[in-house]
């Protein structure tokens, strides 16, 4: 499959959600494929956001799950619209890899964002400079001439916090990723300045886990939770490693990553005593 016609981010998380509606109703694909009078392999391409739906068509599969919550319909006829739309990343091309575009995606839809941070900022959180020293630093990760528009893209990034409706953006971060001086150490200080400034923004709320709480923080590697409806409850979890990138949708694993968030987030200082400990770094940095 070609990127052009590789699915949309929207699309898997609608094929995703009408997979997950079957299965909780005990319908088979056959039963789908019934009412749609179509082939089972539709059904199971539709489920994996290989092809769209027709409102006409989806409005039939949710009657024969029982969705009828008026609220619930709607939100998926609006993903179904929009399914096939790509983000305004997609003009940068094969700059971005694929992955990067599935979590842009996310990212981009998302009403909640929460992400636990161990040894680096959030990408939205970051400054210009504090992410070019970042991609300066692995050459081999990322090819130097690239660099300038990665950098465009996470400042571009940084739309979704201030943008109408903005999401609600809940940041934990381990005190090692405040104290390490990342692009030097004026970098550094304007990077915690402007955390504070950030931290002002009232759909942010930030928090840091201090070293002395000892194993809690350091078992745990980098995530970002999103969720898509008025709930925060996470519909997507998107991981990176130094090779991949990927994120996951099955319901046990959502769960039990919000139970690793809520746990950090008892662990963390309060966002008050949290900006405390950024400003006490700030004036020794």
């Amino acid at each position: 499959m070609t990127e052009e016609s590789r699915p949309t981010v929207r699309g898997r998380r609608l094929g995703a959600e009408l997979r997950r509606l079957r299965e909780s109703s005990n319908r088979t694909t056959e039963d789908a494929a019934g009412a749609l009078k179509c082939s089972r392999a539709k059904i199971s391409r539709i489920e994996t956001g290989a092809v769209g739906i027709r409102r006409l068509d989806l409005g039939i599969l949710l009657d024969l799950y029982g969705v009828s919550e008026a609220r619930s319909r709607d939100a998926l006829e609006e993903l179904a619209r929009d399914s096939k739309r790509r983000g305004w990343w997609h003009d940068y091309g094969d700059t971005i890899p694929s992955a990067y575009a599935d979590f842009l995606g996310l990212e981009g839809d998302a009403r909640y964002i929460r992400t636990w941070q161990p040894v680096v900022l959030p990408g939205l959180l970051q400054t210009e400079q504090y992410a070019r020293a970042l991609l300066e630093a692995n050459p081999a990760a990322v090819r130097p001439e690239r660099i300038d528009q990665l950098v465009k893209i996470r400042m571009e990034r940084k739309e979704v916090l201030v943008k109408p409706e903005a999401a609600r953006f809940w940041a934990i971060i381990w005190e090692p990723a405040l104290r390490c001086p990342v692009g030097g150490k004026e970098v550094q200080r304007a990077q915690l300045d402007h955390l504070g400034k950030v931290a002002e923004l009232p759909n942010v709320t930030l928090q840091v886990v201090p070293l002395e709480v000892g194993a809690t923080a350091g078992a745990c590697g980098a995530f970002v939770m999103f969720g898509f409806s008025d709930s925060p409850t996470p519909g997507a979890v998107f991981l990176e490693t130094l090779t991949s990138s990927h994120y996951l949708e099955q319901e046990a694993e959502l769960d039990g990553y919000g139970l690793v968030f809520e746990y950090l987030r008892s662990a963390a200082l309060n966002p008050a005593q949290s900006l405390d400990m950024i400003a006490a770094v700030r004036a020794k940095a």
